[in-house]
This record gives C-alpha cells, structure tokens and sequence, in this order.
C-alpha cells in the first residue's frame, strides 16, 4: 500500500525551492512517511477543520514549523498545493483560503480528462 505524492502545478516546488537543505531532508522523510505507512500519525499529517477533504502535512524543524496544504484523490494519490513557514500558532487564513482553491481546480480540471 504505497501512496503517490503528486505535485498540482508549481505551488510547492516553488516553496521547497526556499528551503535549505536540512529542512529539504526533513520534507523527504515525512513524504516517504506518507507514502508507506498506512495510518500516518496526526504530527504529520492531519485534516483541517472545517474545510472539507483538506489536509496540512506538519513539519517541524528546529525552532520552525512548515506546512503543506493537501488533499486525497482516489484514495492513495496525495496531491501537494501551497506551503509555508509557519510564524503564529493560527495558520493564516489566506493560506488556508489559496489551498481550497487550488484544490478546486485540481478536481475541475482532472475531471475533464
């Protein structure tokens, strides 16, 4: 049961491009993380409350919190979209609001093929 990270357009490589490189190893290790375990612990991965089907990825490094928005497409296929450093405890709003519409049109767009 393997899952498959895909990226929706540039948003994320984008961010990672930001990164350095410890933090670059440490998105690795989780994505591997969720690609092969079954039930990824909450620290990880978690579902976003009150905004349907969209989940953060949770990264702590050091003193630093990075997120990244995504979703579930045909139950394995995970789908990447915005990322962040994280400055507050509360994700910012805006964040969170670009994440659903990038996943409403990932799905407008991959139901036309």
């Amino acid at each position: 049961m393997a899952r498959k990270i895909i990226f929706f357009e540039e948003h994320f490589i984008e961010f990672y491009k930001t990164l350095d490189n410890k933090v670059k190893e440490k998105v690795k290790y989780v994505f591997e993380l969720i690609k092969q375990v079954e039930r990824v612990p909450e620290k990880f991965l978690a579902p976003i409350k009150g905004y349907e089907g969209l989940f953060e990825i949770r990264i702590e490094f050091q003193s630093n919190i990075y997120r990244i928005f995504c979703c579930f497409d045909q139950g394995q296929l995970v789908i990447l979209f915005n990322g962040f450093q994280k400055k507050t405890q509360k994700t910012p709003k805006e964040e969170i609001e670009r994440a659903m519409r990038l996943k409403t049109v990932y799905f407008q767009t991959n139901k036309e093929k």
